[in-house]
């Protein structure tokens, strides 16, 4: 920082804002600190009675806040993602579609861990609508040197580091297991449930199977799902650990290949996630889904069925990395997905 007169101040960065004051008419900032003083600047500057300025002297070895705010925000973008205009050094991203928000957050990390920028972003693995927030960055002082935005770009690597991936609208199969709904005895309230969950994707029933606790009858019913060309399979009842629970074993039986059976998440500890092979050699999503989906506002359901929607591979890790968090604290408003649940 150093004292200028203000005719020779072109290109120069201001160290604080400066005011006007006209009585009765207005005061406020006329310039703001960060700005770079054009040569239509120098008239008005000297009429507000600063004939020298206090400046940030820019050479070649260093670059404006908002210059390296936009090198920040490049390394954000990815697919789906829109930025603002640089202000004071900081951008805002948002979302421009509907879709999973994903993070890399090793790599984020990198990033923030060097001195004078930051990127600051909700959770990955996210739901999110266009629109939305999704991250902001910012410059901490006026001028940096153009050495430490190279090594942020260095630790960002090629890839960028955000992405909001679109939901599909995938063909999903039902099994609906128990003898008690297969023959009558009371009626079916876990259907309508899936179904409001699978709208909020974009997605609906291609078929719907009843079978009775017999383990090969619920094996037939998942693989007739998968040759009528199901996308996503789910299975309601049977999956604790009854004698009389039969789902989980005739999950198995299809060759699915199992992720886990049973989740650090309350509620929904006793979720299956598998995949089975399908006709045309890809691998079809299939979930057992426990009770709690059917009483419960938001579940284990909630969290793995936005990431199968936008076609994120369910692993055994996402799964054990939910334990913190896992704890629904069931809110009387509920907020989901803006809360802690599963994050």
């Amino acid at each position: 920082m150093r004292c200028i007169d203000t005719k020779d101040a072109v290109g120069h960065v201001l160290c604080h804002d400066i005011t006007v004051i006209v009585k009765d008419v207005k005061k406020g900032v006329a310039f703001k600190k960060g700005h770079i003083v054009t040569e239509a600047d120098i008239p008005e500057l000297l009429k507000l009675g600063k004939d020298h300025l206090y400046v940030w002297e820019k050479d070649d070895r260093m670059l404006h806040e908002d210059e390296a705010a936009a090198i920040l925000r490049d390394l954000c973008m990815g697919q789906n993602i829109s930025a603002g205009q640089p202000s004071e050094g900081k951008i805002e991203l948002t979302a421009a579609a509907d879709g999973l928000f994903t993070v890399d957050s090793e790599r984020l990390l990198a990033v923030n861990d060097i001195e004078e920028i930051m990127i600051a972003s909700r959770h990955g693995m996210t739901p999110v609508h266009a629109g939305d927030k999704l991250a902001g960055t910012r410059v901490i002082p006026l001028v940096i040197a153009r050495e430490k935005m190279a090594r942020v770009q260095s630790a960002a690597g090629d890839a960028p580091l955000m992405n909001v991936l679109p939901f599909r609208p995938l063909r999903c199969g039902l099994v609906t297991t128990g003898s008690e709904v297969y023959y009558g005895r009371i009626q079916d309230t876990f259907t309508p449930v899936i179904e409001s969950k699978l709208a909020e994707y974009g997605m609906s029933l291609m078929g719907h199977e009843l079978a009775p606790d017999d383990m090969d009858s619920i094996t037939e019913s998942i693989l007739r799902l998968r040759d009528a060309g199901a996308e996503l399979i789910l299975t309601t009842g049977g999956m604790s650990v009854d004698p009389d629970d039969r789902t989980p074993g005739a999950i198995r039986r299809t060759g699915a290949r199992i992720v886990t059976y049973g989740a650090p998440v309350l509620p929904g500890a006793m979720l299956l996630v598998g995949y089975l092979p399908g006709c045309d050699g890809r691998e079809i999503p299939i979930l057992g889904l426990p009770g709690c989906v059917m009483y419960a506002r938001r579940t284990i359901f909630d969290l793995v069925l936005c990431r199968i929607a936008a076609g994120v591979e369910i692993t055994r890790r996402d799964i054990v990395s939910m334990g913190e968090g896992g704890l629904c604290l069931g809110c009387p408003v509920c907020t989901y997905p803006n809360c802690g649940f599963g994050k």
